[in-house]
């Protein structure tokens, strides 16, 4: 039942999103792209900076970012990341430094050491997930923009209906008034 929940509370929050389809469609796609790419110590950093530059909503990439990259889609990310990266780079890394990463990711370090400790791994094994992760994360984003796009496009239609048809009704109700 949590987990129902947890979707409705989401689903809630984008509904509620204002703003031009197209600028949310963007945001929803930074933090899909962001989330599910390796670096979860600077998801929020990452997606307000990258919404600002390309005129998104700070807002949608923030959610969208929490949506995906959560304590269930975690350990799926990293693995696959992993995998990508391993087959795409000439890098090679084991799954227990994979493993020591998430330790320390999901342990409970301030953002200075945390970033210490990954810092650690050497620029071979950041690649290496990076380039997993940006491969992984590609057909994911290129999906939510165009979902989420189509998704607020209709609730645009559905509220400017709804304005529309109370807008009627107002007018029709001021005309019986007016005329008994």
């Amino acid at each position: 039942m949590n987990l129902l929940r947890f979707f409705r509370y989401y689903y809630l929050r984008f509904i509620r999103l204002q703003g031009d389809p197209k600028e949310i469609a963007r945001g929803v796609a930074i933090g899909v792209f962001i989330g599910i790419t390796p670096t979860i110590p600077l998801h929020t950093i990452l997606i307000i900076a990258t919404a600002l530059f390309c005129r998104a909503s700070k807002l949608a990439g923030i959610l969208a970012g929490c949506l995906v990259s959560n304590p269930i889609t975690f350990f799926f990310q990293y693995y696959f990341s992993w995998r990508l990266g391993t087959l795409l780079t000439p890098y090679e890394l084991s799954w227990e430094r994979i493993h020591e990463l998430m330790a320390i990711i999901t342990g409970h370090l301030g953002f200075k050491e945390t970033l210490a400790e990954l810092s650690k791994l050497g620029w071979h094994a950041i690649s290496l997930m990076l380039v997993g992760g940006v491969v992984l994360a590609l057909p994911f984003t290129i999906a939510s923009y165009f979902l989420s796009l189509y998704f607020y496009k209709s609730i645009r239609r559905k509220r400017l209906r709804q304005r529309a048809e109370k807008l009627v009704q107002y007018y029709e109700s001021s005309d019986d008034q007016k005329n008994p």
